[in-house]
């Protein structure tokens, strides 16, 4: 946002009597003052690092996923022990080799 500041001194002498007594030069310096600060906050907001990581405290926010990754790895050793009970025993398995070896 560009918007040009202007700070140049009033003459006062071209005031009117009633604007004249109620002109305080010390209001537009501190509200020039105020908007250079909020030109700079709004350009480091623009231009500042972005953050990369997430930081919790304690365990770093791993403790719900460990114990769903435990469980998950507990249900595949079940379904695996599972398949393999189920197979039948002395099933033939051909072999790739005996193709080539005559």
């Amino acid at each position: 946002m560009a918007v040009n500041l202007r700070n140049n001194p009033v003459d006062k002498r071209r005031l009117k009597a009633e604007d004249r007594s109620q002109w305080k030069s010390s209001d537009r310096q501190r509200a020039v003052s105020k908007v250079k600060q909020w030109r700079g906050q709004q350009a480091w907001e623009e231009n500042r690092p972005m953050k990369t990581q997430n930081r919790r405290d304690g365990t770093g926010g791993f403790s719900q996923g460990i114990g769903i990754q435990q469980q998950r790895l507990r249900d595949k050793g079940a379904k695996l022990q599972r398949s393999k009970s189920l197979r039948q025993e002395g099933t033939y398995k051909p072999s790739l080799t005996q193709a080539f070896d005559k």
